[in-house]
């Protein structure tokens, strides 16, 4: 039978993407200013999911403004009801139980990230911590197998702060029986039945180790070895459904992440994948043996390869039926329906409903319909080229109108932000990014660099940021800065600098250590002292440090080491700061605490330095709440329009609900010093 798209039901109409609008011939005074709430408010919907029995769809959408889940039955989406009742920060993520009883998800207490695991019952809504542990104690769902229906697989750091123990939980009791008690190993590794069949134990060069379990939970024979320089980029991702073959995405001998296959019997190790030019990045498996079917890699944008005919067949009739990048995200048991999601730089999201025994593709529901005929921009994939020969995978997006002929380069310059990823060890991509069409609609370039350290792109690359903080690294991010500059893309001295995380930290280090570069700058969450930082991590990171933190900036209780590190954090250069700055903080932010910002800001403001400091006590490590999240960039559209002089929508209500304390530099943006806060 050939395969038709249907057209969308009345509900599915009303909120389906439909074209973009575009206004690359417009005047840049002439485009509509999208409006923040459009932006940073909550999407419509989001996180589409199918029940293992396929009786029942899913979603998170606001109720009363607020993120819940949502549930209507499979054959009849429009008629949903929201089955959770969170009244304070929202949820952000669930998923089904394998008998399709309960919905699970996992919540924290104000960005802490001690998280819970809650299960609600989406018949009657009722809704129940499983994990009614004290205060500090972090929960974390670590499996739900189809093979251990009405039970789930939690850790708990409860008896170690260092270490997790494992327990299986009944979800309809909430009993719970312990599984492994970790006498000291990083993590377990367990198989479809939540039998511990291997163990991760550090290694003195910052490596781990895989070693299988004996009965009694001790280590046996070594299963892999796995050097400090391939820990980033190699993981067991899950065992055959007969619990006989592991499968892994593998770096070890080579430099590009292969998927792997090995034979537990007998030993045998098998290539299935190995990419050309970036790390395997995603699996898709058979939903009955769990053999992989298709893979993803992602270089410039996200591909999908087949490794079945018949997976060959579904990958060419989505991509054939959807115009941007695709990804499979829920899959009923019986693999009948697929929920498959739909996106593009400028589309932010779209949901269907594939029906494979019928041969159909239904729209559901896009994720911000309000930006459906929003002047949305292309965003330009690029290879820029570092001043040692590194090739730097980027992404760049320009104002409306300023790019007529739709070369990617505007046809005079204009002012730039460079935002910059977290992690490190992450990466930016192609797709909707809110920063980019939010900063491109207010007159700016907005340019995002995988500087070396960046994942996704071979270990070489990766371990290239060994020793390289505030080195190598963030020459990286100047050498995109001049190619701009020397491409005509940014005026010189209008280039401004943000990011979140290691972002924030990019941040500070630019403007002390590369002050002349940068107009001002925006730091969200990013240390100020990398000694303080590392030495502030939460416990049950420390097994993992070694290889990481230690490896790649140094072990802040080695003198050497400690001194390195302070000379490599912008608390020991604060008389180099010439531009302002814009600082937001999560006041119960876990990795990156407050403290990195109070210090921050104090010793600007003992200087005298132009600073804004904004905290919020309710968030973590970003901002989740809507109305936090309105009022900090709210703030940073007034700070860099001050700085560069890009179009500015007023702060207006935007502090209206939200929990932020200003409490520094109100007077060096416009309009927040009339801001009343919970300060």
């Amino acid at each position: 039978m050939k395969k038709t798209l249907l057209a969308a039901s009345a509900l599915a109409a009303s909120t389906m993407m439909t074209g973009v609008g575009h206004a690359e011939h417009h005047a840049l005074s002439e485009y509509e200013l999208i409006d923040r709430s459009e932006l940073f408010g909550n999407p419509v919907a989001s996180q589409g999911r199918i029940s293992p029995d396929g009786q029942w769809v899913s979603w998170i959408a606001p109720d009363d403004g607020v993120m819940n889940v949502w549930v209507a039955p499979a054959s009849d989406p429009s008629n949903g009801k929201v089955v959770t009742d969170d009244r304070h920060r929202g949820i952000s993520n669930h998923l089904w139980s394998v008998d399709s009883k309960y919905v699970l998800f996992v919540k924290d207490n104000d960005g802490d990230e001690n998280y819970h695991v809650y299960a609600t019952d989406p018949r009657t809504g009722e809704t129940r911590d499983l994990t009614p542990l004290d205060d500090g104690i972090r929960a974390q769902l670590m499996g739900a197998s189809r093979d251990r229906p009405g039970v789930i697989l939690v850790g708990t750091n409860e008896r170690n702060p260092q270490l997790t123990d494992l327990y299986e939980y009944n979800i309809e009791t909430g009993e719970r029986t312990l599984i492994a008690e970790n006498p000291g190993y990083a993590s377990f590794i367990t198989d479809n039945t939540y039998k511990p069949r291997m163990a991760m134990i550090p290694q003195p060069d910052g490596g781990m180790q895989a070693v299988y379990l004996n009965e009694d939970l001790t280590p046996g024979e070594v299963f892999a070895d796995i050097p400090s320089e391939d820990m980033l980029n190699t993981n067991i991702v899950q065992f055959s459904r007969d619990n006989n073959t592991v499968y892994m995405i593998d770096s070890r001998d080579r430099n590009l992440a292969a998927g792997v296959a090995v034979d537990l019997t007998t030993g045998e190790r098998r290539v299935i994948v190995e990419p050309e030019q970036a790390d395997l990045s995603n699996l898709m498996v058979d939903n009955d043996t769990y053999e992989p079917i298709a893979y993803s890699t992602n270089y410039l944008k996200s591909e999908w390869t087949a490794l079945t005919d018949e997976a060959q067949a579904e990958l060419d009739f989505l991509d054939a039926n959807l115009e941007g990048e695709f990804s499979v995200t829920s899959r009923s048991q019986d693999d009948n329906t697929w929920i498959v999601y739909d996106g593009s730089a400028q589309a932010p999201g779209q949901y269907y409903v594939y029906d494979r025994t019928a041969d159909t593709l239904t729209p559901w529901f896009a994720t911000r319909p309000d930006l459906a005929d929003a002047p949305l921009q292309p965003m330009h994939p690029l290879e820029l080229k570092s001043r040692d020969g590194k090739t730097l995978v980027s992404y760049l997006t320009l104002p409306p109108g300023s790019d007529a002929d739709g070369d990617g380069r505007p046809d005079e310059a204009v002012p730039m932000l460079l935002w910059v990823h977290g992690g490190p060890w992450a990466r930016d991509g192609y797709g909707y990014n809110t920063i980019h069409q939010w900063m491109a609609n207010r007159g700016y370039a907005v340019l995002s660099v995988n500087y070396r350290g960046s994942t996704g792109f071979g270990k070489e690359f990766t371990n290239a940021a060994v020793g390289e903080f505030a080195g190598k690294m963030h020459d990286d991010l100047i050498d995109a800065v001049d190619w701009a500059v020397g491409e005509g893309i940014a005026q010189e001295d209008k280039v401004a600098i943000g990011g979140g995380s290691y972002g924030g930290y990019a941040t500070l280090i630019g403007v002390t250590f590369t002050p002349d570069k940068f107009a001002c700058g925006v730091d969200i969450v990013g240390p100020s002292s990398l000694v303080t930082l590392i030495e502030s991590f939460p416990e049950y990171w420390k097994p993992f440090l070694a290889g990481t933190w230690y490896r790649y900036v140094g072990d802040p209780s080695d003198p050497q080491a400690r001194e390195d590190l302070l000379a490599r954090s912008a608390i020991s250069r604060i008389d180099d700061i010439k531009v302002p700055l814009l600082v937001g903080q999560g006041g119960n932010d876990p990795r990156v605490t407050k403290t990195e910002a109070d210090n921050l800001v104090a010793a600007m403001q003992a200087k005298n330095l132009p600073v804004t400091y904004i905290n919020y006590p309710d968030e973590g490590h970003g901002f989740q709440k809507p109305e936090n999240r309105q009022s900090f960039f709210a703030a940073m559209e007034g700070f860099l329009g001050t700085c560069l002089g890009g179009r500015v929508q007023p702060i207006g209500d935007s502090f209206e609900g939200s929990s932020a304390e200003i409490l520094a530099g109100a007077e060096y943006v416009e309009g927040l010093g009339d801001i009343s806060t919970g300060e």
